[in-house]
């Protein structure tokens, strides 16, 4: 049978499909904007498995990028002043929520906007930082993740005598621009721990890669010298040097985070920051969805990761205790 459509029902028909077609387009298109400041390089490995597994975090709270949210990105490695150009961007695109990783993002973020809703990951200090009121009720827009609290140089120190029993000096590496209170949220508490532990307490101040090539050499003048690597985005973008020279001067270090210790440090005691980020996402999805970050607690790490890099202990001529080893959840061999 053959059916004819009329010159006005067919203009009808494609009029109405004209219609439908620009809704479906939008209908594809992202309804919701983070805006995300990274206080990293965008082309370390560490902070490409880091956004991996925010986006997969929150598509599995139902946002996909592209989709349903659209995500922009800034980075601004180590750079209080660059992260300050890179939050007036992202503030100016107006998006829904802010995410920024380190103390300088997040305080960049901060100086730009108290309106829009902050979710921060891996600050150390977040209400020494004025960034909320209290951890249980952080008043104000903002709200997120911690990675450190001050006791932990305290467990840094201890692991150090384990491996080197002879170190009677440790210096702290960090840059008073981007460690969290400038250096003293570890400091004030690891002089007299350094000292119930017979070892001379070093506080060791870096700008720039010249200035950490130089705190080292000093250190490595007399012996018995250590180093404590300090969780500051600085350390975190000048690791391969400080790894390199570490080995170099055949000093013992601990670091923050796992990846230093696979790279080529000695060992490292911390966070799991990968685990801190998609944790984060489902913040950012209660936030999308109309709670407030005054609301959101602060939230604690809930994975630490002890790694143990046998290599570098050779190069170093320490032999790792046994039970460190025992007690290491990687061993890099």
């Amino acid at each position: 049978m053959t059916v004819t459509i009329g010159r006005r029902e067919l203009l009808a028909a494609l009029g109405g499909a004209a219609v439908a077609w620009p809704l479906a387009a939008r209908a594809q298109q992202p309804t919701r904007r983070i805006g995300m400041l990274i206080g990293y390089s965008e082309n370390d490995p560490e902070i490409q498995a880091r956004l991996v597994a925010f986006r997969q975090a929150l598509e599995g709270n139902g946002w996909k990028e592209g989709r349903s949210v659209l995500i922009d990105y800034r980075f601004a490695p180590a750079s209080p002043d660059q992260a300050q150009v890179f939050a007036k961007e992202l503030v100016a695109l107006q998006p829904d929520v802010l995410v920024g990783n380190s103390t300088p993002a997040t305080a960049a973020l901060l100086h730009e906007t108290r309106t829009i809703p902050i979710v921060f990951v891996g600050v150390s200090d977040p209400v020494g930082s004025h960034f909320v009121a209290s951890i249980a009720r952080p008043g104000g827009s903002t709200t997120g993740f911690t990675n450190f609290a001050p006791s932990m140089v305290g467990k840094w120190l201890e692991m150090l005598k384990q491996v080197a029993p002879g170190i009677g000096r440790a210096a702290v590496i960090f840059n008073p621009k981007t460690a969290p209170g400038g250096g003293s949220f570890f400091l004030e508490p690891f002089d007299s721990l350094a000292r119930s532990f017979a070892v001379e307490p070093i506080a060791a101040r870096v700008n720039n890669a010249d200035e950490i090539a130089s705190a080292v050499a000093a250190i490595a003048r007399e012996p018995g010298g250590s180093l404590i690597i300090m969780p500051d985005a600085f350390n975190t973008v000048h690791r391969q040097l400080i790894i390199l020279l570490s080995a170099r001067h055949g000093l013992p270090a601990i670091y923050p985070y796992r990846y230093q210790a696979i790279e080529g440090g000695l060992m490292s005691y911390g966070v799991d920051d990968i685990d801190l980020m998609r944790r984060a996402a489902p913040y950012v999805d209660r936030i999308l969805k109309g709670e407030k970050a005054a609301n959101l607690p602060v939230q604690a790490p809930v994975k630490f990761d002890l790694v143990v890099n046998l290599r570098a202990a050779k190069v170093l001529g320490l032999a790792m205790p046994p039970t460190l080893l025992a007690l290491a959840n990687e061993v890099i061999e």
